[in-house]
């Protein structure tokens, strides 16, 4: 029986999840040559995540090597969405973009609306806001309309994707009805980390749109569920908890919460390289 991998991820702890495929690869060949492309794609996806981009093309490069489009269609796809996916996250979107626009295109002539609809959203995710909207609502159109269960699955982050492209676009009403739309999704569906996702993502919509005792109170929800469910402390609920309260001009409660958002969101690899500002400003706050 062929083992199904990609139960095995976990996205929030990819050197855990490279581990177990790894554990996986010395039989993967046992059940042929696309099982064990598709599984080289999912460790090199891992290694992007750990930001190990050399490694990432390294292992996409050996796919490559023994990549047959016609005779494995769908490791091809996954092919082309891992190596756009390590580019863009390296900061490569130029390079990244054409791949996906490759994958959106084999995926639909083969008929896999599941990875048309990975490829359209990371299409999404290296375009111009306006150009990741009419990305986004196609591949919102796919899932909505797919016959496919696994497609449907999409719909709630498509939802919150869309919502953060209205958001970008300083459209703070059309993003609070995505938001809305992603958290009735996810409840539907009881997913409650993507549950919490969407109402953080609601309140911040809040807060810019100048509503922001009730963006302070979704917040404040956030950190008590937090405690209640002894959950990992998040920064980035500390991060609009600070927000909030400066913005209702009570700077003294704001110091503790960017304190506590800083000594966390400063160990983020990815706000380190993309966003400094954005740390600095919390440690002088804080």
């Amino acid at each position: 029986m062929v083992y199904d991998f990609d139960k095995l991820w976990n996205y929030n702890k990819p050197a855990d999840t490279e581990m177990a495929f790894l554990k996986l690869l010395p039989k993967a060949l046992e059940c042929g040559t696309d099982y064990h492309l598709q599984l080289l794609t999912q460790i090199a996806r891992t290694q992007g995540l750990q930001q190990q981009f050399d490694r990432a093309h390294h292992t996409l490069d050996e796919v490559e090597k023994q990549l047959n489009t016609q005779a494995f269609p769908q490791a091809a796809i996954r092919y082309l969405l891992e190596r756009g996916r390590v580019f863009n996250s390296s900061g490569n979107k130029k390079d990244a973009a054409p791949l996906f626009e490759q994958a959106w295109q084999l995926a639909s002539e083969t008929g896999n609306d599941f990875y048309a609809a990975d490829a359209l959203h990371m299409l999404a995710i290296v375009a111009s806001p306006e150009q990741a909207l009419e990305w986004n609502l196609k591949a919102l159109h796919l899932a909505e309309n797919s016959a496919d269960t696994r497609t449907q699955k999409w719909l709630g982050s498509l939802y919150n994707n869309i919502g953060w492209t209205y958001f970008d676009m300083a459209d703070y009403e059309k993003a609070l009805a995505l938001f809305e739309k992603c958290l009735q999704w996810n409840e539907k569906q009881h997913h409650p980390m993507e549950v919490f996702i969407a109402r953080w993502s609601a309140g911040k919509t809040l807060r810019l749109l100048q509503r922001t005792e009730e963006a302070l109170h979704t917040q404040t929800g956030l950190l008590k569920e937090m405690i209640d469910k002894n959950m990992e402390e998040d920064g980035f609920v500390f991060e609009e908890l600070a927000e909030c309260l400066l913005q209702l001009n009570r700077p003294e409660q704001a110091k503790k919460y960017f304190a506590a958002a800083y000594n966390l969101l400063s160990k983020d690899i990815w706000l380190q390289k993309n966003e400094p500002a954005r740390l600095s400003r919390l440690q002088k706050l804080g």
